[in-house]
């Protein structure tokens, strides 16, 4: 079976990988055209471009593929291109541009989509934060046909992972795009059997993941401990939580949750030493910051933040 593959973070890379390392066909893989990244804001390939030189495989990196959007030749050359390649289906694994019904008729088996959630719920951009942020116990990855609405596909196979409340979008999102990858190597050889048949997802438990912004990264101690702590996990990596302290952000990367008891106010730092760490009262709770981040500085544990940073306890995060 030869397929064509559409990705672009490791995500996808891992997906395409496996897909590669099982024996299929892929004559032709489209991802985003290269992005500027770094200090010197260099031109950097995408985790599934470098997969895809580094074993031979033809790369597109079209900048639309809708015929009525703002590109419409270079999408006109980018549908020719997928007419013109013998391939028998595609696989796309957050790829970052729509596909159009006039890309998605094209393959004579339709189109895969790998999502990391258990489908109806997190359909959307960012399935993984907010799986975490809302304090989910299990997401999971599903396999779905791909049709014109947002992740409204009949679905193929899913599967379940725990969220366990030490994970991080960052090791959740690596969990997930393991099993992505067994798992669209087991639908690929299903459907070459004509074996993968389709479930309709139900009207009910639809929710959306709307994309992650830098906007929502600050914290409001004013909220329960809980609540910030599940914030703090879903935000690591991306874009990383932070508070004020005295006109200087601090990036939070880490907490644990604590039952405090006496009038504190949120935001108040109930201690800050080498014995207890840094703790915050808030909302509810309160929370014990385990790794912190000045600016310019690297991401510390709290003992080793404390060394070159004095907080001053009675004092309050903003």
């Amino acid at each position: 079976m030869r397929v064509i593959f559409a990705g672009t973070p490791e995500f996808a890379a891992t997906a395409l990988q496996a897909i590669h390392a099982a024996g299929f066909e892929v004559p032709l893989v489209l991802t985003q055209p290269d992005r500027p990244a770094g200090r010197g804001m260099q031109l950097h390939a995408s985790a599934v471009k470098q997969f895809a030189l580094q074993h031979g495989i033809t790369v597109a990196q079209p900048q639309s593929l809708r015929l009525d959007g703002k590109y419409p030749e270079v999408a006109r050359e980018a549908h020719d291109l997928l007419n013109n390649t013998a391939h028998d289906v595609m696989v796309v694994a957050a790829y970052g541009l729509i596909l159009p019904l006039s890309i998605l008729n094209i393959p004579r088996l339709g189109c895969l989509n790998i999502h990391g959630s258990l489908l109806p719920r997190w359909r959307g951009a960012a399935p993984i934060h907010r799986a975490i942020e809302a304090g989910d116990t299990e997401t999971g990855i599903t396999i779905m046909q791909m049709e014109e609405g947002l992740d409204t596909g009949p679905m193929l196979l899913k599967q379940s992972v725990a969220i366990t409340d030490r994970d991080t979008t960052g090791s959740l999102h690596d969990k997930l795009a393991a099993l992505g990858g067994e798992m669209i190597v087991a639908a690929l050889q299903r459907l070459q059997n004509a074996d993968l048949p389709a479930t309709v997802q139900p009207e009910a438990g639809v929710n959306y993941a709307s994309k992650i912004s830098k906007d929502e990264a600050g914290l409001d101690f004013r909220l329960p401990a809980e609540v910030l702590a599940r914030k703090i996990r879903a935000f690591n990596p991306f874009p990383a939580t932070h508070a004020q302290y005295a006109g200087t952000t601090i990036k939070i990367w880490g907490a644990k949750l604590l039952e405090t008891t006496g009038n504190y106010k949120p935001g108040q730092i109930l201690s800050a030493n080498l014995e207890q760490g840094v703790i915050v009262a808030c909302g509810q709770g309160s929370l014990s910051l385990t790794e912190l981040q000045k600016p310019g500085g690297k991401r510390l544990s709290a003992t080793d933040f404390l060394q070159g940073f004095a907080f001053n306890e009675g004092e309050f995060f903003s």
